[in-house]
């Protein structure tokens, strides 16, 4: 079967620093985290959000990653089938250097 992402919810992962969504390869759940770091440096660059001053350390942090990743997502998700393909896990951390 195929690696499959039917559900577009992303969570962001404040203790490991990354975002966190599920694929689906049949009825198999399979976990991901992708570091912010990795989501950031696939976007240098970019202006920052002027909306993001109203929010403090943390939230910005949050706010960051999602938008990251929501802008990103498909890449990512390119990126999470790579990996599952090379091996398959219940559990996958992608990183920067995942992402040519």
């Amino acid at each position: 079967m195929t690696l499959n992402f039917p559900n577009p919810s992303r969570s962001f992962d404040a203790a490991r620093n990354g975002v966190r969504f599920t694929g689906h390869d049949g009825v198999f759940e399979v976990s991901f985290l992708v570091e912010a770091a990795a989501l950031v440096k696939s976007e240098t660059g970019r202006p920052d959000d002027p909306g993001m001053d109203t929010l403090d350390a943390d939230e910005r942090r949050e706010a960051g990653a999602l938008s990251a990743f929501d802008r990103q997502r498909r890449s990512v998700q390119d990126v999470a089938r790579e990996a599952y393909s090379n091996a398959r896990h219940a559990s996958y951390v992608l990183v920067a250097s995942d992402f040519r």
